[in-house]
């Protein structure tokens, strides 16, 4: 299997799929499941060598991440943590014999329960974990080391979890340096290292503090910090160190690689989402994909899909519906669910957790459903051979 042109890798509660678009971006063709049907969180790729990894796990199998050096065509996997699985076969030569179980010491034993995000960055393969831990790897995924630096933060102790758990879930890399990383945890917050992952600073300081009106909500900026539970975060491209982040409560930017942060929800219809893009080119514009609330169904207002887009860094922004379903529209889309590709115009990716993916070719002025009938997607990301 070539993968030419545009490539979505979708994971989702079943396995990992392909969806395959070639150079114009049309056509789509689906492929898999692949990763022996493993819940999969997150995937990350080298497209210059043909490597895609998929991360995951859960009670059942335990934590691990899949790798395929022939894009896509086969997998194997490295587990990193026992799961349900391997007390059933310690205790069940039949059942061992069955899935081809070893007695085989795994590196972090029960440490973790599932990889939760993936990031490739100056020939390092990131990783992390529920429970929040951040993993190394220098020789594409086959062996790991944690980043103690930030396992053993200060502040861990007082990690409080979100409503899945206290998850690793973003990993946001500078292309110029790879001594600085940022990460998101929830409900930690974001943490930023300029070392190389020897020591990191917590950044969830507001900008203005006097500012900071109280919301009787968990997840609320307080103490003139934002909202510990961060959905997601990226980079914009250039220069700087300009952040955005879909908070639990709220979009914020940060013109400091996260020193400060400021609130940039106004004009949108909910503080509540998950995904967050930034345009490949242009630091100003930005998506996002607002969802009720938490306790009000986690689906689009008014039961109608759009994706809001900002030109102006999120001074404004404008509902973008055309393709989109505007009645009884009721899905989730998660915080690893929303992906970019480079070309020009910019296209744009969605998976649902009713099992579709939107794209959007035209950097979000007009939708069309490209994929359906997958389960729950957990997450998309893009994979480009032009």
């Amino acid at each position: 299997m070539k993968l030419d042109g545009v490539t979505i890798l979708i994971g989702t509660t079943k396995g990992a799929f392909l969806a395959l678009g070639g150079a114009d971006r049309s056509g789509w063709k689906v492929k898999g499941p692949f990763c022996d049907g493993w819940p999969i969180n997150h995937l990350a790729s080298h497209p210059e060598r043909g490597i895609l990894w998929a991360g995951g796990g859960g009670e059942w199998s335990g934590a691990g991440i899949w790798c395929s050096t022939d894009e896509g065509e086969s997998w194997d996997v490295t587990r990193l943590t026992k799961g349900t699985m391997d007390e059933w076969a310690a205790n069940d030569p039949e059942f061992a014999e069955m899935i081809g179980w070893t007695d085989t010491p795994l590196p972090f034993a029960e440490q973790f329960s599932q990889i939760w995000s993936l990031g490739y960055a100056h020939g390092k393969l990131y990783a992390g974990t529920k429970p929040a831990n951040l993993l190394v790897s220098e020789d594409d995924g086959k062996t790991w080391a944690a980043i103690q630096g930030l396992t053993d933060h200060e502040s861990a102790e007082s990690w409080n979890p979100g409503a899945a758990g206290l998850v690793l879930h973003t990993i946001v890399s500078d292309p110029q340096n790879p001594q600085k990383l940022w990460v998101g945890i929830s409900a930690a917050g974001v943490f930023a290292t300029e070392d190389g992952g020897k020591t990191w600073e917590r950044r969830n300081r507001l900008s203005n503090v006097e500012a900071c009106v109280h919301v009787d909500h968990p997840a609320a900026p307080r103490d003139g910090e934002t909202g510990h539970c961060v959905h997601n975060m990226m980079r914009a491209p250039g220069k700087g160190d300009l952040l955005y982040q879909q908070n639990h409560h709220g979009v914020w930017r940060s013109g400091d690689g996260g020193r400060s942060w400021d609130d940039i929800t106004t004009g949108l219809p909910s503080t509540f989402g998950f995904p967050i893009r930034i345009h490949p080119r242009d630091p100003n514009m930005i998506w996002t994909l607002p969802l009720n609330g938490d306790s009000a169904g986690r689906f689009p207002p008014d039961a109608a899909a759009a994706v809001w887009r900002s030109k102006d860094g999120g001074d404004s922004w404008q509902a973008m519906r055309n393709g989109l379903p505007q009645e009884s529209c009721f899905f989730t889309v998660l915080r690893q669910a929303m992906a970019g590709d480079t070309q020009d115009p910019a296209g744009l990716y969605f998976g649902t957790n009713s099992g579709s993916v939107f794209a959007s070719l035209d950097e979000g002025e007009s939708w069309q459903e490209v994929v359906r009938h997958l389960p729950t997607i957990l997450a998309v990301e893009i994979f480009e051979n032009i």
